[in-house]
């Protein structure tokens, strides 16, 4: 199965949240606006100065050098009078232009005089004046539902004054991993690792991943390759959880137990993706005792393989679940600065780096199994099937910064 159409079924399945969660909006970054959001007010609310300088009537300035006697001073967050026929107002930034006034001079293009200021610099009408609304209209849509909000956003919500925002609850997402050779770091040194064991690496990306994406999540630990316990757990976690999210143990081996597990409790797709790395991915729902039931998804073992499934498959899907409807990363096309001779029947995934001249360099060993590539890089290079690449080359390339938020 093609990557997009696998992506395409299990978008399908992402229906949104059953409810929205109140939160402080300094409380707000990185959750999902749940209705759009529209302001009642107008931003900038006056006419204010963007300048600290003087507030003139263009025509009473007819040259250079004129003196003006200045007839007020108006700070921000006070309202002068309107200004009088030949005279200044000394005006700071973000205080309203007063009416009559049609610019504002710089105070570098003035001279204090005796009582009032010389205007050194001829202005144009509307000069370093924010006119009324200019940034946000009275009853316009500032936000829409869907919007997964940024440091920006909430500063965009405060300032037409909304203290709290409606978002779409957090995911449940319940974690685990499974087989007997796993070990958690801290467990065992390093140095009485028993032979064929190994650190449980992907649970620890996978979980901040899901942290970052907005999501509560469910620890479940390390499921042992055994059937009854990784029915209990299934079945524990589809209670209360949105997703179940499983690593290994989807194959169809005496000891993978998870596909067993998730048919006998619901419904089960095994797909072998056109993608390289990370061709086994396993979808599906387990049932609830309570009634409806949980979305299950099996990535598979080897590490940078669960890593970039879970970025292709598993982060759109939980944006989806949100209420974001585009949910793919922003590509750009950037020239490659490596070779890559020979061509793979699959998409391929390369992890890569910029270097100073903007091009891409290629991490040298690009097995599955290698997480020093996915930290080393700084993004990935989606590479259709069948495509080889020679330096100088343009290709698609997809920022780290665009994955991992």
């Amino acid at each position: 199965m093609s990557m997009d159409d696998a992506l395409a079924a299990v978008l399908a399945q992402a229906a949104r949240v059953d409810q929205a969660d109140s939160v402080n909006t300094f409380d707000a970054d990185g959750r999902v606006l749940w209705a759009d959001a529209v302001s009642e007010l107008q931003v900038p609310p006056m006419d204010n100065s963007a300048m600290d300088g003087y507030a003139v009537r263009c025509v009473d300035i007819t040259g250079a050098g004129v003196p003006l006697p200045v007839s007020q001073r108006i700070a921000a967050g006070q309202v002068g009078a309107p200004l009088a026929a030949g005279t200044a107002a000394r005006i700071f930034t973000g205080a309203p232009v007063p009416e009559g006034a049609d610019a504002i001079v710089m105070q570098e293009d003035t001279e204090a005089v005796d009582g009032g200021v010389r205007i050194n610099a001829i202005p144009k009408s509307e000069q370093w004046i924010r006119r009324a609304g200019e940034d946000i209209a009275r009853g316009s849509t500032i936000l829409r539902a869907g919007t997964r909000l940024n440091p920006a956003a909430l500063g965009l919500l405060a300032s037409i004054g909304l203290a709290e925002v409606q978002v779409a609850r957090r995911p449940r997402v319940a974690l685990f991993s499974t087989g007997d050779e796993l070990v958690m770091p801290g467990a065992i040194a390093p140095a009485d690792m028993p032979p064929g064991s190994i650190y449980n690496s992907n649970r620890f990306f996978l979980r901040a991943l899901l942290t970052r994406l907005g999501c509560e999540v469910h620890d479940c630990g390390i499921v042992p390759d055994n059937r009854e316990a990784t029915i209990r757990v299934m079945q524990e976690a589809a209670a209360d959880n949105d997703l179940i999210l499983s690593t290994a143990g989807v194959s169809v081996g005496e000891e993978d137990h998870v596909k067993p597990a998730v048919e006998q409790l619901g419904e089960l797709d095994l797909w072998k993706i056109s993608m390289k790395p990370g061709k086994p991915f396993a979808f599906g729902s387990v049932r609830r005792a309570a009634g409806g039931s949980a979305h299950f998804m099996g990535l598979p073992g080897n590490p940078v393989s669960s890593f970039v499934t879970f970025l292709m498959l598993v982060r759109p899907f939980l944006l989806r679940l949100q209420g974001v409807q585009n949910v793919a990363p922003r590509a750009l096309h950037v020239k490659a600065a490596f070779d890559l001779p020979k061509a793979d029947a699959r998409r391929e995934f390369l992890r890569v780096r910029l270097n100073e001249e903007g091009a891409l360099e290629l991490f040298g060993n690009q097995s599955s199994g290698v997480l020093t590539s996915a930290v080393w890089g700084d993004g990935l290079v989606d590479n259709p099937a069948m495509t080889t690449v020679k330096q100088g080359d343009v290709v698609r390339f997809i920022p780290m910064s665009e994955l991992l938020q």
